[in-house]
């Protein structure tokens, strides 16, 4: 089988860049994509420190077609990426994207190998994840599961489902004044959780590409698939990360070995593998106990009022 074309995204951090470049030497791709941000004019260290990730980056020693595109000011993780994925899809119909702080093990690349040929012309699969979040649950009867959620720490998909992404979520408003997110969530809290995530996105305060990603495959009615075992660990939680800066230990999850690849029976979302996921990865258990604490002292108040109002009459 041919190897899908890989491209790296990278910034300002030669250590992560370098565990990732080996991971992407060992695959060996035939085609590889490198796509750098350029320094920020107010970050002294930043042109030294990108200048080295382009040197890492550069260090091809097999038989590969290589592309660049290196951006000469800084374009923030948003626009970057989203230029980035813009320009491997106006030259091939299929990829596998790494960004410098993700780490796939040997499995990542075959197991995308393998998804994106099989769903090639599929319109209901839009994306193709590396992270699993379930601590070890398997769902499902294959090798992988459906989805609501694209994870993007290691990734792969088409032009065919890129086509309809929009970095600026231009139809979100009316979107939002709809309700629309009720539709997608079962849950009131998983609706007003994306709710304020993507209107976030919308106005600028989230500066990512990935939240206007998962409206574009949410609006499309799409589904991901998630491997049933972790294949991805994320060494980019620090100082100099661009959303992750605290000591996120549960971000360097461990990887697995899949094995031989065994495609579910039935293409269908697993709610109970999404519902597990919002709560341990995108905190909703901590949300619901907050949820229910309020509730809890807003009914004590009234009761406290209640008895102030009898006692007094």
């Amino acid at each position: 089988m041919t190897k899908p074309p890989v491209a790296f995204f990278g910034f300002n951090r030669p250590d992560c860049t370098k565990i990732v470049f080996e991971a992407i030497r060992s695959y060996s791709p035939e085609k590889l994509f490198l796509v750098a941000d350029g320094p920020r004019s107010d970050v002294p260290t930043d042109m030294a420190r990108c200048e080295s990730v382009r040197e890492i980056m550069q260090a091809v020693d097999w038989p590969c077609e290589v592309h660049l595109n290196f951006s000469e000011q800084n374009m923030g993780c948003r626009n970057r990426m989203s230029s980035g994925i813009d320009w491997v899809f106006s030259q091939v119909e299929e990829a596998i994207f790494l960004e410098d702080d993700c780490v796939p093990c040997p499995d990542f690349f075959t197991f995308c190998t393998e998804m994106l040929t099989y769903y090639r012309d599929n319109p209901k699969v839009m994306h193709i994840g590396g992270a699993n979040f379930q601590k070890g649950r398997i769902r499902g009867d294959g090798s992988y599961y459906f989805s609501v959620y694209p994870h993007v720490w290691g990734w792969a998909s088409w032009r065919r489902a890129w086509q309809f992404y929009d970095s600026k979520m231009q139809l979100w408003p009316q979107a939002k004044e709809a309700k629309w997110i009720a539709k997608v969530f079962s849950t009131r809290l998983e609706s007003e959780y994306w709710e304020s995530m993507l209107e976030g996105a919308y106005s600028g305060t989230i500066n990512t590409w990935c939240f206007p990603w998962a409206y574009t495959c949410w609006r499309k009615n799409s589904m991901s698939i998630i491997p049933n075992v972790n294949l991805i660990t994320n060494i980019g939680a620090g100082p100099d990360a661009t959303h992750t800066k605290g000591d996120v230990s549960s971000l360097a999850l461990p990887t697995g070995k899949l094995g031989h690849l065994y495609h579910p029976r039935k293409i269908s979302m697993n709610h109970a593998a999404d519902r597990f996921t919002f709560e341990t990865h995108y905190g909703g258990e901590e949300k619901n106990r907050i949820k229910i604490s309020i509730a809890w002292i807003r009914s004590k108040l009234s009761s406290l009022r209640f008895l102030v109002k009898k006692a007094v009459s």
